[in-house]
C-alpha cells in the first residue's frame, strides 16, 4: 500500500495514559512504523526538555520523524508557575500550526495529557486544537490524567498500569531505558 492510500485511512485520535511506564515508549515505535510506511512525523513534547533524550538524539538521524522538545529546564510539580503554564500554550500552539501545515500524518503530542493534569492546558484547549488539523492527520496524546472529555473525544485508549518497577527498589532512571 503506498502512503498515499495509507493516509486516507488515517485521523483517529489515540491516547496512551496511565501510571505505568511505556507511554512515550509505545508513541515511539508508533512514530517507527509509521515513518517506515512512509508517512511523516511530528514529535512534539510538553514537558521535556530538549536535554539528550535518547529518543530525541534517535530521531534526529530519522528523515520522516521530527521531534520537537518544548519544555522548561525543570521538573513541573503539582503548583506549576506562570511559565511553566507560557510553555505549555506555546507548545499547544506551535503544535497547532505545524500539524495545521499538513506536512504530517501522524502527531504525537507526547506529555500533553500531563499537561493538562497539571492544569497547564485544558482539556477542552487541547480537543479546540486537535479539532483544526486536516482531516488525514493521526494524533497521539501521551501522559497521565486522562479526562472524561478527552475520554468521549479519543478513539482508541490504552492504558499502562504499574504492577511493579525498579524505581521502588531504588533504582534511578536508567539512560537508555528511561530516557
Amino acid at each position: 500500500m503506498e502512503s498515499e492510500d495509507i493516509r486516507k485511512e488515517l485521523g483517529l485520535v489515540q491516547i496512551y495514559t496511565g501510571n505505568g511506564k511505556g507511554k512515550t515508549t509505545a508513541a515511539l515505535g508508533l512514530s517507527l512504523r509509521a515513518s517506515g510506511r512512509g508517512l511523516n512525523v511530528l514529535f512534539l513534547q510538553f514537558l521535556k526538555p530538549d536535554a539528550g533524550y535518547g529518543e530525541q538524539m534517535a530521531c534526529a538521524e530519522l528523515d520522516r520523524i521530527t521531534v520537537i522538545s518544548m519544555g522548561l529546564s525543570h521538573f513541573v510539580g503539582k503548583n506549576p508557575k506562570q511559565p511553566d503554564i507560557d510553555a505549555a500554550h506555546e507548545a499547544l500552539k506551535k503544535s497547532e500550526e505545524l500539524i495545521g501545515t499538513g506536512k504530517y500524518d501522524l502527531a504525537v503530542l507526547d506529555e500533553a495529557m500531563n499537561a493538562v493534569r497539571l492544569g497547564l492546558i485544558t482539556s477542552q484547549e487541547l480537543i479546540e486544537s486537535l479539532k483544526k488539523r486536516p482531516a488525514h492527520v493521526e494524533i497521539v496524546l501521551t501522559g497521565r490524567g486522562l479526562t472524561p472529555e478527552l475520554e468521549e473525544y479519543a478513539d482508541l485508549i490504552t492504558e499502562m498500569k504499574l504492577i511493579k518497577h525498579p524505581m521502588d527498589k531504588g533504582i534511578d532512571a536508567r539512560k537508555g531505558i528511561e530516557y
